[in-house]
């Protein structure tokens, strides 16, 4: 695991004890975002040995069964690519911003900013 992933998840419940929305909101999202490009796409392949294809008349025809069986292993994350994603998570934030900004909508745009401060400021804290 990436130490700034783990920095930015141990950020988490001290936010959340604060009460401080806009940086939980921020840490969650950026975590998500982090999950996301760890995925790995479906892969075509048949399913697994130990896993049997359900035949039958339901929804899910020819899946696999069993607990576990369509589970795939996350891709390894090094730390310039969840610095990456954090940082195209500030300047959306950013980006979003200027434009409440400029539509007079000023309590959207201040919170936004301050959901980009605070993951600037665990990002700079490398």
């Amino acid at each position: 695991m990436s130490m700034l992933r783990e920095r930015l998840q141990a950020a988490l419940v001290p936010a959340m004890k604060a009460r401080d929305t806009a940086a939980v909101a921020a840490l969650r999202s950026a975590l998500a975002a982090i999950e996301n490009a760890a995925a790995v796409a479906a892969p075509d392949a048949a399913p697994d040995a130990g896993a049997a294809p359900v035949d039958g008349g339901g929804p899910f025809a020819k899946s696999t069964a069993g607990l576990g069986a369509a589970e795939v292993a996350r891709r390894p994350q090094d730390d310039a690519e969840v610095e990456r994603i954090v940082r195209a998570e500030i300047a959306e934030r950013l980006a979003a911003a200027d434009e409440y900004a400029r539509l007079q909508r000023p309590e959207q745009a201040q919170r936004l900013r301050a959901e980009a401060q605070a993951l600037s400021s665990r990002l700079d804290a490398a």
